[in-house]
């Protein structure tokens, strides 16, 4: 747990993510990302220099998913728990018949969580993506799209004054699937009927097969990103490869 509010705590502190005072809501999809983020801002909350306040928001897509779990770990956390239930999937899957669904739910489920957000006044979105997502964001903006890219650490949302932060960015997925199995985090199946059939998973396993020939594979991209540097990728302060007390990368 301490090891990881560090990483969390230091690119925090690299992108400048979290301000005294903020009001920052956690986008819980139930998976192990958004939970295991959960948790560890809930604990730099206590101990951070800089004051802020932490929600959990939950966007229920229509799947008839139980969320019982994650509200009783936001009860646990001392965290107040919001979970907006829409139709989503019907919409998209049922009415629309959608034969590329993930864009439209995408923006659907942003603006479900926006408009929650605005409501209850926060003005920070806490986003779990790691290490990993990064890196197979930029290899899926170069295959599929020709372009260097990737999301930001920090993104402005101009339309809605709401501030997008990934703090989770120094650790790795494997971290990650540890953590949320060591404190036994209630994930929760996801039922989207595309989970695991998208070109994301396609570049995940390319990455993989790549890494086993060029263990750095993932460490150059990601340093990559920062020295070249995309836009908002170059920290402010003096980025070092997370690895364990054995030198072990994350």
């Amino acid at each position: 747990m301490q090891r990881l509010v560090g990483l969390v705590r230091r690119c925090a502190e690299d992108y400048d993510m979290i301000k005294p005072g903020d009001r920052i809501g956690v986008g819980v999809s139930g998976g192990k990302d958004s939970l295991a983020l959960l948790v560890l801002l809930a604990e730099l909350k206590k101990y951070n220099h800089k004051p802020f306040e932490l929600e959990a928001v939950t966007v229920d897509l229509g799947f008839g998913m139980d969320f019982s779990g994650i509200e009783k770990l936001c009860s646990e956390l001392d965290v107040p728990f919001h979970l907006v239930r829409t139709q989503i999937a019907p919409v998209i899957f049922d009415y629309r018949q959608e034969k590329n669904p993930c864009s439209m739910c995408a923006k659907m489920r942003r603006g479900a969580i926006n408009q929650t957000l605005l409501e209850r006044g926060l003005n920070k979105l806490a986003l779990g993506h790691h290490y990993d997502d990064a890196v197979e964001t930029f290899m899926m903006s170069l295959l599929y799209e020709g372009r260097i890219s990737c999301f930001q650490p920090v993104t402005d949302l101009d339309r809605t004054g709401i501030i997008q932060i990934r703090p989770m960015l120094y650790i790795h997925e494997q971290t990650v699937d540890n953590f949320a199995s060591r404190m036994d985090l209630p994930v929760i199946q996801n039922r989207c009927p595309v989970d695991k059939r998208t070109k994301r998973e396609e570049i995940k396993k390319l990455v993989y097969e790549l890494s086993g020939r060029y263990p750095d594979l993932k460490e150059r991209v990601f340093g990559a990103m920062q020295r070249y540097p995309l836009p908002e990728w170059e920290p402010h302060g003096r980025y070092k490869r997370p690895k364990d007390e054995e030198g072990v990368v994350l």
